[in-house]
C-alpha cells in the first residue's frame, strides 16, 4: 500500500502501480476491468464485490485475485477504481482515502451533498489524487474539444441533450437497467454530470439552477453560468428508442458548435486512470478530481429539491 498518499510508481517491490477494483456489474465487466488490464502503466491487481461469486468470476476471467474484504484490497493496491453504486461508493471511496489509496471514482460520486463532501474531503485530508471517470471528459475527440472550446469566449447559450433508452417505453430495457440506484433516481443523476461535465469547463461555474420535471423520468434543467452564459439540459433514461440521442450545442461570439461523436470507452477509463496517476506523481491535482464530483452532487441536489418541492 502507498499509505503515503505518494507517488504510486515508487512503491517498493512493484515498479508498476497496483489498481483493485470495487465491483462487478455490467460495467464494471465491459468497461473497468478491460481498461485496467490492458494498461500498460499499471498493474490490475484484484477484485472485490457485494457479491462474491461474481467477484471471483471476474477476477478468474482476468487471472488477478478475489478479495473478500475491500480493506485487503486497500492494503495491497495503489489506486483503487470504483464501478459501485454512488451511495456505496462513497463511504468506501473514504476507507480508500484513508488507507493511502489513490481513487479513480465512478460518477455521480455519491447522492447527497455529505457524502460527496465527506470523499472529497477524505482525499484532501489523506493527500491521495482522485478522478471521477466522466466519460466526455476522457473519451476522444471530445475531452480535446471540451478544452478547446473551454479556451474560447464571448458565450451566449448552451443546450445538451442526453436521452437514454435504458427504460424505453416501447421495447426491452438495456443490459446497464438492472440497477435500483439508477431507475430510483433517472437521468438526472446518471446521465446529469456528462452534461455538467461540458457545459460547467466551457461557460463557467454555474450558479442559479432550475429544475422542471417532464414525462416519465424526463428532467429539464435550466442554468445560469458565471460567465453570463445561460444553458439547458434534457436529460432522461427513459426515453422511446427513435427520441434516444446525445447532442451538446454551445453559442456564442464566435459560432456554433456540436460536440462531436465519440467511441472506444475502455480506451476512455485508460485515459482516466493515467490522469490519476499524473495526480499521483506530480500533486497536482486533477480538475476532474473528488471536489469537481462533490460540486456536481451539489447541484444535481439542488435541482431534485427543487423537483421535490414542486410536487
Amino acid at each position: 500500500m502507498n499509505s503515503s498518499g505518494g507517488d504510486p510508481e515508487r512503491t517498493p517491490g512493484h515498479p508498476r502501480p497496483r489498481v483493485g477494483l470495487l465491483g462487478t456489474g455490467p460495467w464494471a465487466r465491459r468497461t473497468h476491468a478491460p481498461a485496467l488490464a490492458a494498461h500498460a502503466g499499471s498493474e490490475f491487481t484484484g477484485v472485490w464485490g457485494r457479491r462474491p461469486e461474481a467477484a471471483a468470476e471476474l477476477a478468474a476471467a482476468f487471472g488477478v485475485k478475489v478479495y473478500e474484504d475491500p480493506d485487503a484490497l486497500f492494503a495491497d493496491c495503489d489506486v483503487v477504481a470504483f464501478a459501485l453504486p454512488p451511495d456505496v461508493q462513497a463511504p468506501l471511496a473514504v476507507r480508500a482515502a484513508a488507507a493511502g489509496c489513490h481513487l479513480l471514482l465512478d460518477k455521480p460520486l455519491a447522492t447527497t451533498v455529505g457524502d460527496a463532501r465527506a470523499v472529497a474531503d477524505a482525499a484532501a485530508a489523506h493527500g491521495v489524487a482522485s478522478v471521477v471517470f466522466l466519460t466526455l471528459r476522457f473519451a476522444e475527440p471530445t475531452a480535446g474539444w471540451v478544452l478547446e472550446q473551454a479556451g474560447r469566449s464571448g458565450w451566449f447559450t448552451a443546450s445538451a441533450r442526453w436521452l437514454g433508452a435504458v427504460y424505453p417505453p416501447d421495447g426491452e430495457p438495456s443490459a446497464y437497467a438492472d440497477s435500483p440506484w439508477r431507475k430510483a433516481k433517472g437521468g438526472l443523476w446518471d446521465v446529469g454530470p456528462h452534461a455538467l461535465s461540458v457545459l460547467i469547463p466551457v461557460l463557467g461555474e454555474v450558479t442559479a439552477v432550475t429544475a422542471a420535471r417532464g414525462p416519465s423520468d424526463l428532467v429539464q434543467l435550466a442554468l445560469r453560468h458565471a460567465s453570463g452564459a445561460a444553458s439547458t439540459a434534457v436529460l432522461s433514461l427513459s426515453a422511446p428508442r427513435a427520441a434516444a440521442g446525445v447532442g451538446l450545442e454551445l453559442r456564442g461570439a464566435e459560432g456554433v458548435f456540436r460536440l462531436p461523436d465519440w467511441s472506444d470507452v475502455p480506451g476512455a477509463y485508460g485515459r482516466a486512470l493515467d490522469a490519476v496517476l499524473t495526480a499521483a506523481r506530480t500533486g497536482v491535482p486533477d480538475p476532474r478530481g473528488a471536489e469537481f464530483g462533490a460540486r456536481l452532487t451539489e447541484i444535481l441536489a439542488e435541482a431534485e429539491a427543487q423537483l421535490g418541492r414542486a410536487i
